[in-house]
């Protein structure tokens, strides 16, 4: 086998990924050639573990993402034999199938082709389709054929097997409405073999494939009784009365089974919901102006810093900067309120909002699957697809589920036929038992639940990113919160300006103009302040940042200093501090320079708000049992001022960025399963070290790749709603294992003891694939 390597400069890369390939348990030779920047490799190594040794080497693989269509699928096994029919493609590292969805999720390397897919999975009795992007919508069902409808199937199957079922409910009253056994026959049959095809055809290429699935097991039980039927006419010709066949068994039973797949599909379809309603935020076009023109074009078609028009009552189309004019945009697909948002030159707009009301002109940043949107959209796809740890026991079940329920059917079929000597009633008891088994409710239990509840947990502003995440929050009792940008504003105010001195000097105003060229956040909030008041900046000359002190500047002729209390002390000042009335607020003095002395001029205090639901955040993990801790680089008395305020448990000062993670790291060994939320570059390392990592999607997008929940506005209380969700969706999912299992538990035996018929059996098998589905779709009735 080859492997395409990047990354390689010189001959010991070459010979440090030969090295690294040969130590893979499995490989018997393999050499680099650095030319062609391939890797020639023999023995029986897994390609996944192939290429893991090439990363860890250093280097990369050429891989890719794909999502595809399957269709043909019915169960838990037929997943199962997807994913390694799919797995034994040379060049398929990794493949996962979501029933719920019936989607295909590859990572492949780059030379795999979707012909080398299709026809491996034609040879496992499925059929692989190409989809644009994942989470597309299959065809429209107005613009398929009335017969192609999945609905008429369930119609024409009960519309012919009513006949048959409506002298069985005669009996109970002493009527005798049994129909000829020619017109049994004749009604039977088309349920038989037109309707119920699609389970001859799947359980046909299940054992091309030496295994078995649902189709399979209601292929045999149906044609058992049919079958049977046949037998029992053909044998009383010639005599008296009515013999007592069983078409209506089989009828009934295909019947029962295709309505409760019909209305699987529908709760299924549900399950989507949220996904498709974003996917509806995206604007299918764009007025961009080209040439001097402004021209309708394909949303898709837009590239950045293209100008975009958009008028009122139009989806914005692309992410994008306010070049021209001013309106309100309702943003609900990011804040879930539709509350108006005013916009103007400069502020940044997110593609899928509404423009309420003016019309403005945009110049695109992020478009295509690069925008806000698309990037949501992605995140929720990669959630709904994920499988979650307690689906390894269930694949392995399915695995061997359906051989096993042959064979109790075998067993069941000779024990009653060897014991009694009747083997119609052991053949009906066979049937039973074979359409009773329920490998669809196994299926569909996690998938299910994963689905309702990350789309449940999209529409209300949490985005999990696989299901891995929300095993991990079911457990966690400590939740550590960056304090800047998290639980305040991260936006510094000034909330003290004190004058030391009588005087009618305009001290505010020389104080923003000294600092009118600093980026700095306590600079820019004097500046804010000032222009508040309607203040003139004047200009300032010999402008000069003091490093870790402040800065200096020459206004009005005079030299104007501003900074920290340490500075000021150097510079031989004594400082008033009883005038300081903003606990744990951030000090700051202006001073001036004449004649050789140093007056000091004024008192300054900043302070950062806390954000409008950062104590109801805490209360609610409170409430939930969770302890709720804080990391700042601030002052204690800054730090202690917010904790007093919140009412937090525990309290970290001073911390630096680096040593975030080591905090995480001790709380971890204490015992603690901890979830970090943050938003900026230096909570990366703490989101990455705690078991559950949580970022504000309004922070950067380093915290965001590195956490595996990201909130999608910036409000702390939604901590509590991913956490108190992920435990609801693993409720849910434990449910709906308890309920599949139970179903086979009781009804297998049940069927094998003789307590149940076919119609009823097909009736229960029906029902549980519903009732899993159902109950998962539950979740989407969970509000805040």
């Amino acid at each position: 086998m080859q492997l395409a390597i990047e990354g390689m400069s010189c001959a010991s890369c070459s010979g440090r990924v030969e090295k690294a390939l040969k130590a893979v348990p499995g490989v018997t030779d393999a050499s680099v050639n650095l030319a062609t920047e391939t890797a020639t490799i023999t023995g029986t190594a897994a390609m996944l573990a192939l290429v893991q040794a090439v990363q860890q080497a250093g280097y990369q693989v050429p891989t890719e993402q794909r999502v595809y269509q399957v269709s043909g699928m019915s169960c838990a096994s037929c997943v199962t034999r997807v994913e390694k029919a799919m797995l034994a493609v040379p060049g398929v590292l990794q493949a996962t199938v979501n029933l719920t969805t019936e989607q295909l999720s590859l990572s492949v390397l780059c030379t795999v082709t979707q012909a080398e897919l299709a026809t491996a999975l034609d040879k496992a009795g499925y059929q692989l389709s190409a989809i644009s992007q994942p989470g597309q919508a299959k065809q429209d069902a107005s613009q398929v054929s009335w017969h192609r409808q999945p609905l008429w199937p369930v119609i024409g199957s009960a519309v012919l097997t009513l006949p048959l079922v409506v002298p069985m409910i005669g009996m109970l009253f002493g009527r005798d409405w049994m129909l000829p056994a020619f017109w049994q026959w004749l009604l039977a049959t088309p349920v038989q073999f037109y309707f119920g095809a699609r389970f001859y055809r799947a359980g046909w290429g299940a054992l091309k494939a030496r295994t078995g699935n649902m189709d399979l097991l209601v292929a045999i039980g149906t044609s058992a009784a049919y079958g049977l039927s046949l037998y029992l006419w053909w044998n009383h010709q010639g005599h008296q009365g009515m013999p007592h066949l069983y078409f209506e068994s089989s009828s009934a039973v295909l019947s029962l089974v295709l309505l409760g797949k019909y209305l699987e599909l529908r709760a299924k379809r549900r399950t989507t919901d949220a996904l498709k309603a974003l996917e509806n935020l995206q604007p299918s076009q764009a007025r961009v102006k080209l040439s001097g023109q402004w021209q309708m074009l394909a949303a898709a078609a837009v590239k950045a810093g293209d100008w975009v028009r958009v008028l009122p009552g139009e989806r914005v189309p692309v992410d994008g900067l306010v070049s021209s004019g001013q309106t309100h945009v309702d943003e609900a697909l990011i804040s879930g309120e539709s509350v108006p948002v005013a916009k103007a030159n400069g502020d940044h707009v997110t593609g899928g909002s509404v423009n309420l009301d003016g019309v403005i002109e945009l110049t695109a940043t992020s478009v295509g699957s690069e925008s806000t949107l698309s990037r949501i959209i992605r995140l929720v796809e990669q959630a709904q697809g994920a499988k979650a740890p307690v689906q390894a026991l269930v694949d392995k079940i399915s695995a061997v589920f359906v051989p096993l329920v042959l064979l109790i059917a075998l067993i069941t079929l000779l024990g009653w036929g060897l014991t009694s000597g009747d083997w119609t009633a052991a053949i009906l008891n066979a049937v039973a038992v074979l359409v009773i088994a329920c490998p669809c409710a196994l299926g569909l239990a996690t998938p299910a639940a994963i689905m309702a509840g990350t789309g449940t947990a999209a529409k209300l502003g949490v985005l999990v990113k696989d299901a891995v995440a929300l095993e991990h929050a079911t457990a966690i009792d400590l939740v550590v919160f960056d304090k800047t940008g998290t639980l305040t504003q991260g936006k510094a105010v000034l909330s003290q300006f004190t004058a030391l001195r009588p005087t009618q000097d305009p001290l505010l105003q020389w104080a923003a103009s000294l600092q009118q060229h600093s980026e700095h956040p306590l600079a820019r909030a004097v500046v804010n302040q000032a222009s508040a008041q309607g203040l003139t900046l004047l200009d300032a000359t010999e402008f000069k940042v003091v490093a870790g002190k402040g800065v200096q500047a020459k206004v009005d002729g005079s030299l104007f200093l501003l900074g920290s209390s340490g500075w000021m002390q150097e510079l031989g000042l004594e400082l008033p501090l009883e005038h300081i009335q903003v606990a744990g607020a951030s000090v700051s003095w202006l001073a001036r320079q004449q004649a050789g002395a140093t007056e000091l001029l004024a008192l300054l205090c900043f302070s950062d708000e806390l954000k409008p639901r950062s104590y109801a955040a805490v209360t609610q993990l409170q409430q939930q049992g969770i302890a709720v801790a804080m990391l700042t680089g601030d002052s204690q008395a800054s730090a202690q001022r917010v904790a007093e305020q919140l009412g937090l448990d525990k309290v970290h000062a001073q911390v630096l960025p680096a040593d975030k993670a080591a905090v995480v790291a001790q709380y971890q060994q204490q015992g603690y399963r901890v979830a970090m939320v943050g938003d900026g570059i230096n909570d990366a390392p703490a989101l990455a070290q705690a078991d559950l990592g949580i970022a504000m999607a309004t922070g950067t997008e380093v915290a965001v790749s590195a956490s595996a929940i990201s909130l999608m506005r910036g409000d702390p209380a939604l901590v509590s709603t991913a956490l108190r969700l992920s435990r609801l969706t693993y409720r849910k999912i434990r449910q709906n294992l308890f309920w599949a299992f139970i179903f086979n538990v009781i009804g297998i035996p049940a069927a094998a003891l003789g307590w149940l018929n076919p119609v009823l059996a097909g009736a229960a098998m029906a029902c549980s694939s519903l009732l899993v589905v159902s109950n998962a779709l539950l979740l989407q009735r969970y509000k805040e």
